[in-house]
């Protein structure tokens, strides 16, 4: 087993990745889990919850290379998912994005670069393909960073995961609608057409899983997912909690919305392998010495097509409703219990 017996440290810890890494690998034969984050009310709460010994708990910010230092020291392997991920707070607050997203990923690479781990796997997003707001441009920054990191690297593999949205995650679409229903007040949709792909957090970790064993550095990876309108999302939802004629009301895309996501632009898709349930990216390991390729050019990336929302496999309400009901929140839900977004 790869972390038999090894130091894992989770940046971000308390979110909701953090904890479904913590139920995965818990009970494995891991030596230590770190977690790392801001939140010591969250890392209270996580604490009480697990009650393990094997589970240590540091405070600090990616921001604070010192503190990430502390963290880092005798770990072995890393999954960074400390982010600042709001798409709206982070329009408003774009410096704080660069900050959190950029800086923080740059300190942390270079505390495990320093102390020689093993590898780090950072988590990325479909907003950061073709970016159009300030989350997804300081996620498509972070990636560069972290591929840039990786050429220099010897000891430490450094690989890139990109996943769309992660369903129930705090913050997301999922519980509002719900908390919605339950009040009362229409579900507000921004566009009925808009699609997004669509996994479940178990997915998310599965994907950083495939990414740890499998990748050399610098390679970005991706999982095939599913995705749906969020029209369709919408009526699962009312359908599940016995509401299907809930009012749904459109209220005109949020600055910084797009029509559907991307997880492979155009340019990646020509270099990916397709390795069934996932891609594997290889990083652009050209140098400032690239004339040749703006010299002669490649014919392939003008007749590749990205790898988008609109064009995967589409769900129909069925098809979501089987999805959502994979979910612990949604089981909650329907079961009529009062339950937080997943964790």
């Amino acid at each position: 087993m790869i972390f038999s017996n090894k130091n894992l440290l989770i940046t971000g810890g308390t979110g909701s990745f953090g904890n479904a890494v913590l139920r995965r690998f818990l009970s494995s034969d891991l030596k230590e889990i770190r977690i790392f984050s801001r939140d010591e009310k969250k890392q209270d709460d996580m604490r009480k919850r697990y009650n393990s010994p094997k589970l240590k708990f540091y405070i600090g910010d990616v921001r604070d290379p010192q503190s990430v230092m502390n963290a880092v020291r005798g770990v072995d392997h890393i999954y960074h998912a400390a982010a600042l991920k709001q798409v709206p707070s982070c329009e408003f607050h774009p410096l704080e994005a660069v900050k959190t997203n950029v800086l923080g990923t740059e300190n942390v690479l270079e505390a495990a670069i320093q102390c020689g781990v093993k590898r780090v796997v950072v988590l990325s997003t479909d907003k950061a393909v073709y970016p159009i707001n300030a989350m997804g441009i300081s996620k498509a920054m972070m990636e560069k960073v972290a591929v840039a990191k990786s050429r220099g690297s010897i000891q430490t593999i450094i690989n890139i995961t990109r996943y769309g949205n992660v369903m129930a995650s705090r913050g997301s679409v999922i519980p509002l609608f719900i908390d919605q229903i339950r009040s009362g007040k229409p579900i507000t949709i921004t566009d009925p057409g808009m699609t997004r792909f669509m996994m479940t957090l178990d997915d998310a970790v599965d994907l950083v899983l495939y990414a740890f064993q499998h990748g050399q550095p610098g390679e970005i990876f991706v999982q095939k997912a599913p995705a749906a309108t969020i029209e369709v999302l919408a009526s699962a939802l009312t359908a599940l909690v016995g509401k299907p004629t809930h009012e749904v009301r459109v209220i005109g895309t949020r600055h910084g919305e797009k029509l559907y996501e991307a997880l492979l632009s155009r340019e990646e898709m020509v270099a990916a392998e397709d390795l069934g349930g996932y891609y594997r990216v290889p990083p652009d390991l050209r140098d400032l010495n690239y004339g040749k390729f703006m010299d002669q050019g490649e014919v392939k990336i003008s007749e590749a097509t990205d790898y988008n929302s609109h064009n995967t496999e589409r769900l129909d309400v069925a098809g979501m409703q089987a999805l959502l009901m994979k979910l612990r929140f949604m089981q909650a839900t329907v079961r009529g219990e009062m339950v937080d977004a997943e964790e």
